[in-house]
């Protein structure tokens, strides 16, 4: 007999890539981290090894040969002599796993709170909810930055700051999904049979909560790259040490005027394509569970 979620995940497939728009996102999406992931391999040079950098090849325009004339700068280099397209894919790779990790992480955080308000209703809803309504009241930007002005620049140090904005969208988000669904049948008769809360959230109202969290998960992850690519322009964000492409950009802004546009331009350009193919495929995943939300 034939297994029923294998029948979903079929139908979700194919009415996702009935749209091309999304299908193309999700290809260049594909595309962009697979070249993130494979960036110790596909660079032409490990671009923050100091003892590869020459600054005789410093800012060199696009097709360049280095002094040595032993490699190529395709996209030209940086005030440091660094490959771009080399610099491109490393700080690529940093800003999707910026963007991924502080999503999964607020995204357990916010499910957890809004399933446990909207099943349980009552003070513990009324408490948790103005928690998140305190935290939704602040700009996402300026809660970051006094977090960051507190503990400093990092990696890790970024990624819990990304985490303390966005966990309570997720909250929102699920609580709204939990009461659509705590007074339906399926749940009374669960409640009716005895079972614990905690089982009934786990099996019965969390996969049921799941897809509106899904689009705004992917949503966030656009949200999260793009703030912390605001944050490194800024200089609170990551150190030199772990450039992502907001760094690259900070690092080149300085020499637009000079005519070193690709410092700059060619990093922005990444972070558009990256922030629009995501926004994209969230676009396509809404339309798939939530067809009433179809553009025609």
């Amino acid at each position: 007999m034939a297994d029923p979620r294998t029948g979903v995940f079929a139908r979700v497939v194919r009415e996702y890539f009935s749209s091309r728009i999304a299908a193309v996102a999700l290809l260049l999406l594909l595309l962009l981290c697979l070249g993130a992931l494979l960036a110790p391999l596909l660079a032409p040079q490990n671009p923050y090894d100091l003892a590869r950098l020459d600054i005789a090849n410093s800012r060199l325009p696009p097709g360049s040969v280095s002094a040595d004339g032993a490699m190529r700068f395709l996209l030209g280099s940086d005030e440091q002599g660094r490959d771009m397209l080399s610099a491109l894919l490393y700080g690529l790779r940093i800003s999707i796993v910026v963007g991924i990790s502080s999503t999964v992480v607020a995204l357990a955080i916010g499910l957890a709170a809004g399933l446990v308000a909207g099943y349980a209703g009552g003070r513990t809803d009324a408490l948790l909810m103005r928690i998140v309504d305190i935290q939704l009241s602040f700009p996402s930007i300026l809660i970051a930055l006094v977090l960051l002005a507190v503990s400093g620049p990092g990696l890790s140090k970024i990624v819990i700051a990304l985490i303390a904005v966005q966990w309570a969208t997720y909250a929102r988000t699920a609580r709204g999904a939990a009461l659509v669904e705590r007074n339906k049948e399926y749940i009374e008769a669960a409640t009716g049979l005895g079972l614990s809360p905690l089982r009934i959230m786990l099996r019965h109202l969390l996969p049921n909560c799941l897809p509106p969290l899904i689009v705004v998960a992917a949503l966030q992850v656009a949200s999260a790259i793009t703030l912390e690519a605001t944050l490194s322009f800024l200089g609170l964000g990551l150190p030199i040490t772990e450039p992502s492409l907001g760094l690259l950009i900070a690092n080149g802004f300085q020499y637009l005027l000079s005519g070193a546009y690709w410092i700059s331009v060619y990093p922005g350009l990444v972070l558009l394509a990256t922030v629009a193919a995501i926004n994209l495929v969230a676009d396509g995943l809404r339309d798939v569970f939530n067809p009433r939300l179809q553009k025609g």
